[in-house]
């Protein structure tokens, strides 16, 4: 009996080897790259635990805490799409800054356009529908380089971002410039009924209702429809999915597509319920942090929720860090950094570990 429970034990065991090792190897690379970080801030003069006790606080530690890390969150769940969704595909996309900046200065550029126009639900949902066709379309012209001129899509979609970066830089500094806002070159500021307000009786917007109704809406287009199955078939083999007649060209604009609206509909809620306007500040690197994002949820839509919420506390601790520690406020960007290699190390290891491995049959 004691042989046959082991045996079964272990039957169980290779059966999910696959999830678990998914599970397992994010969560050892955050370890490593927390040991890492703790060795930096211990040759920087800080106390390691100290550190990391501060972290906690000002990520989860209070009700006002929480509020921080879940509006950092909302933008990280929607730009972590962008590389998630084409990664699927066997795409690298990392303009998700560019899509970000790109779904703004649409949203914007409509919502100045409309003011008060129109009923102010309908104003925001032109908004929203601009910033997400503004963003689709940036991240499907990578993806139609790639697919029909062989560029590589990861160079592609990063030039993409200075360029977007550039293009909102010369609008907000020109054409749409408000002269009366002398802090820095801003456009002018929405209407107020154009804000996206707060969820009740707290200081989160509803863009992070967003974030989480497009994180549910991918994970079941991805694994739960045939355009995910095809997706998915056509990320492992492409070859195999144009002999199979699956239209690789049009499933690879059609992700790029989801993938970059995810983005531009972050930018849209930055400029609605955080910045009023735009200008430099929706350069805030949330785009970029996205993905680290989609590479630590193993591009697992559901994952990234989960993902998004903790680097959202991470970003929301720089400020106690510098007050507690006289640690700079970048300091929680060299631990994002750290993460992320870590992260792309440990995907290295996948199925090389021998306590993951097939079992041999004698």
């Amino acid at each position: 009996m004691a042989i046959a429970s082991a045996s079964s034990a272990s039957n169980l065991f290779y059966r999910w080897r696959r999830p678990l090792e998914a599970i397992a190897l994010p969560i050892a690379a955050l370890v490593v790259a927390m040991v890492i970080f703790g060795l930096f801030c211990a040759l920087a003069g800080s106390n390691p635990l100290a550190v990391y006790g501060s972290i906690y606080r000002a990520a989860f530690g209070s009700w006002s805490a929480w509020q921080n890390t879940l509006i950092r969150a909302a933008p990280l769940m929607l730009t972590a799409l962008c590389t998630a969704l084409p990664a699927r595909l066997g795409l690298v996309i990392i303009g998700n800054e560019g899509a970000l900046v790109i779904g703004g200065l649409a949203a914007v550029i409509v919502g100045l356009g409309l003011g008060t126009t129109v009923p102010a639900l309908m104003a925001q949902l032109a908004m929203a529908l601009a910033a997400i066709g503004a963003g689709g379309l940036w991240i499907m012209l990578a993806g139609a380089l790639r697919h029909y001129r062989g560029v590589n899509e990861t160079i592609s979609s990063l030039l993409l971002n200075y360029i977007a970066i550039a293009l909102m830089n010369h609008l907000v500094e020109g054409p749409m410039r408000d002269v009366e806002f002398v802090t820095k070159p801003s456009s002018a500021e929405l209407d107020a009924a154009l804000w996206i307000g707060n969820l009740p009786g707290s200081r989160i917007h509803y863009g992070l209702l967003y974030g989480l109704i497009a994180c549910v809406i991918a994970y079941v287009l991805i694994q739960r429809t045939t355009f995910g199955f095809a997706a998915r078939t056509a990320g492992g083999n492409v070859r195999a999915a144009k002999i199979a007649g699956l239209p690789v060209g049009k499933l690879t604009l059609a992700v790029c597509f989801l993938g970059g609206s995810a983005a531009g509909l972050a930018g849209m809620v930055e400029v609605a319920a955080v910045q009023k306007r735009i200008n430099e500040s929706l350069v805030s690197n949330y785009g970029y942090a996205g993905i680290l994002v989609a590479f630590v949820s193993r591009h697992n839509p559901l994952a990234t929720i989960l993902v998004a919420i903790l680097l959202g506390g991470i970003l929301a601790s720089g400020g106690i860090l510098q007050r507690s520690h006289e640690l700079p406020d970048a300091t929680v960007l060299v631990f994002q950094g750290i993460v992320f290699l870590c992260v792309l190390f440990s995907d290295s290891l996948y199925g090389r570990l021998p306590w993951f491995q097939e079992r041999s049959v004698m």
